[in-house]
């Protein structure tokens, strides 16, 4: 589903050239639930922008789905990524002029379907805000709002899930109780999750845990390897 070989990136500072990534070579599989950990800094965010279509590499090639990134253009990419990936990010990126369900059915409304508006509805009532639709996220407390971008990550039916940090912005218990969803959800749809996280309890949730150091891969491991 996902595979990178020989991946760096690098950019540009006042202090000359800082390598971001070091040769990341890696593959995940259909259905897979990885949890991308490391300390601050370590690339984490790079490597899963770079996999997402959302950033291009210095050298060497990300494989999404069938088909190299490397080779297509931003609006090629864009297709794809409406198409094939869902997103959620620690600072929601919800529309603040667009109601919960709006937020939902854009992204539905954009691949054509006609039955955009049941289909939010729908999943806004499996993430428990059936009755909160018609707010404004300034309206939505953070756990409710993340409950709506869970919901529009899947409102395409998306065969690949990027989470960036996805309870970096919430509360210990609210963030439990999210990530329980997410993972109900991925499930149900059997959708591939990529997770970049700074909890470790929350890794060891994951089919499997790429472990990151100075952009470089220091340890990938299975569930049943991680105690």
């Amino acid at each position: 589903m996902i595979e990178t070989t020989a991946l760096v990136k690098t950019v540009d500072t006042s202090e000359g050239q800082l390598t971001i990534l070091k040769s990341i070579n890696l593959s995940i599989a259909n259905g897979e639930i990885v949890a991308i950990v490391g300390a601050s800094g370590s690339g984490k965010s790079t490597l899963l922008g770079l996999m997402a279509g959302l950033d291009s590499a210095t050298s060497g090639e990300v494989m999404l789905a069938g088909q190299n990134l490397s080779q297509l253009d931003e609006e090629q990419r864009a297709i794809l990524r409406g198409r094939m990936v869902g997103f959620v990010f620690q600072s929601f990126q919800l529309l603040p002029s667009l109601t919960a369900l709006e937020n939902v059915m854009l992204p539905i409304e954009l691949k054509g379907d006609s039955q955009a508006r049941t289909k939010a509805m729908q999943l806004l009532e499996r993430v428990g805000l059936n009755e909160r639709w018609h707010h404004y996220p300034n309206q939505l407390s953070g756990g409710e709002q993340q409950r709506v971008a869970i919901a529009r990550a899947f409102a395409t039916e998306a065969q690949i899930l990027f989470a960036d940090e996805p309870t970096g912005n919430l509360d210990t218990a609210t963030g439990a109780k999210v990530i329980d969803l997410l993972f109900e959800l991925n499930r149900e749809y059997a959708t591939t999750l990529v997770l970049v996280t700074h909890d470790e309890r929350l890794a060891q949730r994951c089919d499997r845990t790429i472990k990151l150091i100075a952009g470089a891969v220091a340890d990938d491991s299975q569930a049943t390897e991680l105690g």
